[in-house]
């Protein structure tokens, strides 16, 4: 083989098939089979033009595949064999400047955004960096995580999503048995976050939604643990936070995606002392007339999460291994065809109904 099958997108809107060469291995490179690619919110964004990108590119970030060649450097350093099944990280690890060294890589100052997987330009060495394809190449620096055996490929695509779940959700935000926990946005990560704090043994988890296209999706938060899931156009969240548990929340998740909205709502649902997590990006979307004193009145901790590390990855990994509800949610999948992932994009970003898990399937 000396060529992978990909979909490139070449500018907003259009996604074309093409081939690129696979180069020879060297030294700590090997090579991936792409099994499974879940679609992100950031992808139809990126498709959309709503979110800007390194075009052209080939875009994926939630990649499951299978090693099928390796440099014997590559193997020997994370203790792996051709034909193991990995799931792949999108941030690279340099391994020696400082953040990396303090265990902050999604933070690397050789790599972070600019070759993270599914966001890197053709320009970039072979060009085979996204998950809309065949075959991917795996650097020196990836990171990949080992799959369970139990799991199914197009599953175990929820490793990003329920990483995200649980780092943004439970682990940066230090939740503690007994917490209660409001998660804005029933998106996948949102509802991950909720099934993350769900297991960690919170006391009451709220989710929000808005309008009737998050119905069904509120309804599957409250299968995955929310205690109560209510619409913000409908209901005065505050005032049935309170009824429900007597006060305001411990931490509060802001994973909605182009709601500067719930930004204020996170600020004011969340008790004086409490934590707010902002992982959602709102793009071009700001806060009109924004004044920061409540921050400061209720000596809120603000957390920025931007990405997800290995720590959590394993742990969703294991999760999904062991707890099915997350698994059972609804998805569509979509062959290698240009014409099949831009009409699964579009579905994703203005269908009525749009599908909660969908996964390119090479």
């Amino acid at each position: 083989m000396t060529a992978a099958s990909v979909l490139v997108l070449e500018a907003p809107g259009k996604l074309v098939e093409d081939e690129l060469e696979i180069p020879d291995l060297r030294p700590g490179q090997a090579l991936l089979k792409v099994e499974a690619c879940g679609l992100c919110g950031s992808d139809h964004e990126m498709f959309s033009g709503a979110m800007p990108a390194n075009l052209p590119l080939v875009p994926g970030h939630e990649v499951i595949g299978s090693i099928v060649s390796a440099s014997p450097e590559y193997l020997a350093a994370r203790s792996m064999a051709v034909g193991d099944r990995v799931a792949l990280e999108v941030f690279q690890r340099c391994g020696v400047c400082d953040p990396c060294a303090v265990g902050a890589y999604t933070l690397c100052r050789r790599h972070g955004l600019q070759d993270s997987y599914g966001n890197t330009g053709l320009h970039v060495g072979a060009g085979l960096w996204g998950g809309y394809a065949s075959h991917l190449l795996l650097t020196e620096d990836s990171i990949v995580q080992p799959v369970p055996g139990a799991l199914d490929p197009v599953v175990a695509t929820l490793f990003n999503p329920l990483g995200a779940g649980i780092r943004w959700g439970v682990t940066l935000p230090e939740v503690k048995p007994g917490d209660v926990v409001a998660v804005l946005g029933p998106g996948l990560r949102g509802l991950s976050a909720v099934l993350a704090a769900d297991v960690a043994g919170a006391g009451f988890v709220l989710l929000t939604g808005a309008g009737s296209r998050d119905a069904a999706r509120l309804a599957m938060g409250r299968a995955l643990g929310a205690s109560l899931a209510l619409d913000v156009f409908s209901a005065d969240v505050k005032a049935e936070l309170k009824k429900h548990t007597g006060g305001l929340a411990d931490v509060v998740v802001d994973v909605t995606a182009a709601a500067p909205a719930a930004f204020t709502q996170a600020l004011d649902l969340v008790r004086p002392g409490g934590t707010v997590v902002v992982a959602g990006t709102r793009g071009r979307h700001v806060i009109e007339n924004f004044n920061p004193d409540r921050i400061v009145f209720k000596e809120i901790k603000l957390l920025g999460a931007r990405g997800v590390d290995g720590v959590a990855y394993r742990a969703a990994l294991d999760l999904l291994a062991s707890d099915d509800r997350l698994t059972r949610i609804p998805r569509k999948t979509a062959p290698l065809s240009a014409d099949s992932v831009a009409a699964l994009l579009d579905e994703m970003a203005s269908g009525l109904e749009p599908p909660l898990h969908s996964v390119v399937v090479p």
